[in-house]
């Protein structure tokens, strides 16, 4: 799913760069990042993907 505009726009002023974050689950992945782990915020990108790298070294692109 691609997010108009404005949407992007939304997501780009809720979480901007450096934006501190916990994960509260992932399901379906066989290799999820286990819950509570916490993270910063990369950037937001122009279909409204946030992407963002995890203390424990990961980095994960979440369709918000």
């Amino acid at each position: 799913m691609i997010y108009n505009e404005k949407k992007v726009e939304t997501l780009r002023q809720r979480y901007p760069e450096g934006t501190r974050i916990c994960l509260d689950s992932m399901d379906n992945d066989p290799r999820p990042i286990p819950p509570g782990t916490k993270g910063i915020v990369q950037f937001v990108d122009d279909a409204g993907t946030l992407h963002c790298k995890f203390d424990n070294g990961i980095i994960l692109y979440n369709k918000t």
